[in-house]
C-alpha cells in the first residue's frame, strides 16, 4: 500500500486523519451522551471547529489526541447547555404556575357577587354541585362521591347546573352578564 493512500500516515492532512476515525469518535461520544443524534450533532460541530482550529495542533501532538480533547470539552459543554436549559424550563414552569395563581385570585375578586345570591335559586342538587365544584374547588369525582351519584351523572348535572346559573345571571344582571361579569356594574358588586 502506498503512503499516499493511507490516511493515517505522517504526510496525511488533519481532516483526512480525523475523517478516518469518524466511527471511533462517534462511538466515544455516544457512550458519553447516550444519544446517537446528540453524538452526531456534537461530532459535526467538532469537525467544523477542527477545520478552524486545525492549524493549532502542535507538531509533537497527534491530531487524534487533540480531537479527543476537543470532543471531551464538547461533551462538557453539551451537559452544561442541557443543565442550563433544564433550569430555564423549570423557571418558566414556575412563572406559569405563579401567573396562573395570580390570575385565579384576581378573577375570584372580580367575579360578580350576584352569583352567591343566585345559586340558592337553582334546584338544590344543582346548587350543591356548583358550590362543591366551582366555588369550593372540589373535583367532579369527589363531589359525585359525596353526593352519592356516579361521576357521569355528576358531569351531566354540573353542565345543566351551569346552564341554569347562566340564565339566572342573565336575568338578574342583564348587561354585565354579556361580558362574563368581569366588569360588573350591578348594585351587588358596588357594595363590596
Amino acid at each position: 500500500m502506498s503512503s499516499e493512500s493511507d490516511p493515517l500516515n505522517e504526510n496525511s492532512s488533519v481532516p483526512s486523519i480525523l475523517l478516518a476515525n469518524h466511527r471511533r469518535f462517534l462511538r466515544f461520544l455516544e457512550q458519553r451522551v447516550g444519544s446517537r443524534e446528540d453524538a452526531e450533532e456534537i461530532l459535526q460541530t467538532a469537525f467544523v471547529r477542527s477545520l478552524d482550529k486545525g492549524a493549532e495542533i502542535r507538531e509533537r501532538e497527534s491530531s487524534v489526541a487533540w480531537f479527543y480533547r476537543l470532543l471531551r470539552n464538547a461533551v462538557i459543554d453539551h451537559y452544561r447547555r442541557n443543565a442550563a436549559n433544564q433550569r430555564k424550563i423549570a423557571g418558566f414552569a414556575q412563572q406559569l404556575s405563579d401567573s396562573e395563581q395570580a390570575i385565579d385570585s384576581a378573577t375570584e375578586k372580580v367575579i360578580c357577587e350576584c352569583i352567591h345570591e343566585l345559586i340558592p335559586r337553582l334546584k338544590p342538587e344543582y346548587a350543591e354541585l356548583i358550590s362543591r365544584v366551582d366555588l369550593q374547588g372540589s373535583d367532579v369525582i369527589s363531589a359525585a362521591d359525596a353526593l352519592g351519584i356516579t361521576a357521569g351523572n355528576a358531569r351531566v348535572r354540573l353542565h345543566r347546573a351551569r346552564a341554569a346559573l347562566r340564565l339566572e345571571v342573565e336575568r338578574a344582571c342583564r348587561t354585565c352578564a354579556t361580558h362574563g361579569c368581569m366588569d360588573c356594574t350591578c348594585s351587588k358588586s358596588q357594595n363590596t
